[in-house]
């Protein structure tokens, strides 16, 4: 009885290894393949039997990316429509997400729900309004209304993500520190947000990602160069007879440099929000 016990869990630790290898090669590979591709010569790249591995390893297409297309600027615009797009969330989603969390007021329940209905609907319904809006107050074709746009959508993703790690906070410290003369605004800064913060981080990871890959809003909002992002940028290098693939991935592989150096700086704090309320007792 005890060895077949002892084969079958031997049997189900072989299963769970080989399926975590597959998703791991699943998830792994298309980042490898890119990569590869982004180091391999144009005659490697464009033939008609395919070469899995680099014959000959060259940084070119980095160089070209980096020298002869205004990719720079695309990464920057990036990174300070990503950086307003999680202030604007972290200002107005905290406060948001404990009003939520601590009042009972009427509609309550009816706003939440409006959130939902927000983000079921599709991103492209909400374009045209959007572009409208922008336009009249002067803030199409810019970095800040880019945010503001992004802001639409993911706003109630912080807040409804956020609201649980407010509801996991104990209430009883809070009303201690009210007790002690804190204000609410002050308890909520000096108790209820110390004690969610790992779920504070981990919100702001998912909304920074969403933002940095967005493409659609980025698309119609933006018509400059001064103003577009990394997956427009990328989009619009592909020709109507040439395809530079090779630029494409190097573009890809850039892009995903400050998403790694995120992860690798909040990891512990993230999965530790991720998984925070899951295990009780």
């Amino acid at each position: 009885m005890a060895q077949t016990r002892s084969g079958s869990k031997l049997l189900w630790d072989i299963l769970s290894y080989a399926i975590m290898i597959v998703l791991a090669i699943i998830c792994i590979g298309p980042i490898i393949w890119t990569f590869l591709t982004s180091i391999k010569v144009e005659e490697d790249i464009v033939t008609r039997d395919m070469v899995y591995f680099p014959t000959r390893f060259t940084f070119e297409s980095y160089v070209k990316l980096w020298n002869q297309s205004s990719y720079p600027v695309l990464v920057m615009n990036s990174l300070v429509v990503t950086s307003l797009t999680v202030l604007i969330c972290l200002l107005t989603g905290s406060i948001a997400a404990y009003s939520f969390s601590r009042f009972n007021f009427k509609g309550r329940t009816q706003l939440m729900l409006a959130y939902l209905v927000v983000r079921m609907f599709p991103a492209v319904l909400m374009i045209i309004p959007l572009f409208i809006v922008m336009r009249n107050i002067g803030l199409l074709d810019s970095t800040v209304g880019l945010a503001v746009a992004y802001t639409s959508f993911l706003l109630p993703l912080f807040v409804w993500m956020l609201k649980g790690f407010f509801d996991a906070a104990p209430k009883e410290l809070e009303s201690a520190a009210r007790i002690d003369g804190s204000t609410r605004i002050g308890a909520m800064f000096r108790i209820v947000i110390p004690i969610a913060r790992n779920g504070l981080v981990a919100t702001c990871v998912f909304v920074a990602i969403a933002a940095w890959n967005e493409y659609l809003f980025a698309l119609m909002l933006t018509t400059s160069q001064g103003s577009r992002t990394w997956p427009v940028g990328l989009q619009l290098m592909v020709g109507e007879f040439q395809l530079p693939w090779g630029m494409l991935a190097a573009g890809g592989m850039i892009s995903i440099l400050p998403v790694i150096i995120l992860f690798a700086i909040v990891q512990r704090v993230m999965v530790a929000g991720i998984t925070a309320g899951a295990v009780k007792g």
